[in-house]
C-alpha cells in the first residue's frame, strides 16, 4: 500500500498473514509507534495485542492494549482524541508496527500533541511542546 489516505481495512482471510508476520514478544505484546498523516509527526508509541492488532484492522480505528489495565484501549474512548488508521507497517524484523494515523486533537494524556514532549537541551531534559488541551477537559482529573 503505498497511499496513505486510502487505507481500507483488508478482506478478514488477509488478517492472518498479517499477524503471522508480527514477531510478538513473549507478553503477546508488540510496540507499536504512532505517526500522524501528512506531517509524519512521532504522536506516541503504545503496545498492541492480537486482538488490538485484528480489532485496529477491521474497524479502521486504532485500538492498543493497555498493560496497566490489562485490557483493550481504544484511542479516545474517554479522552474523544480518537485515531483512525491510515495506513498499517510492520518492520523488517516484525517486532515494531508504525501506524499512520489521522489524530483528533492531542496524542498524550498530559495534553500535549505528542507523547515526545521532552528534549535533551544543554545537559537537560526540556519541555519543547506546550500543553494544547487541559488534560482535566479530557479525562476529568490531571496528569504531569
Amino acid at each position: 500500500m503505498t497511499d496513505a489516505t486510502a487505507f481500507e481495512p483488508p478482506f478478514e482471510p488477509a488478517f492472518e498473514d498479517v499477524i503471522a508476520a508480527i514477531a510478538f514478544n513473549a507478553d503477546g505484546l508488540v510496540p507499536a509507534i504512532a505517526q500522524a498523516e501528512g506531517s509524519g509527526e512521532i504522536l506516541m508509541m503504545a503496545w498492541m495485542n492480537r486482538e488490538a492488532v485484528l480489532e485496529t484492522l477491521r474497524t479502521g480505528r486504532v485500538c492498543y492494549w493497555s498493560r496497566s489495565r490489562k485490557g483493550l484501549w481504544r484511542k479516545g474512548e474517554t479522552s474523544g482524541q480518537m485515531q483512525r488508521l491510515k495506513d498499517f507497517r510492520v518492520d523488517c524484523d516484525g517486532d515494531t508496527l508504525l501506524l499512520i494515523v489521522e489524530q483528533d486533537g492531542v496524542a498524550c494524556h498530559t495534553g500535549r500533541r505528542s507523547c515526545f514532549y521532552r528534549a535533551l537541551r544543554d545537559g537537560k531534559l526540556d519541555i519543547v511542546q506546550d500543553v494544547e488541551t487541559d488534560p482535566s477537559t479530557l479525562y476529568g482529573h490531571t496528569h504531569k
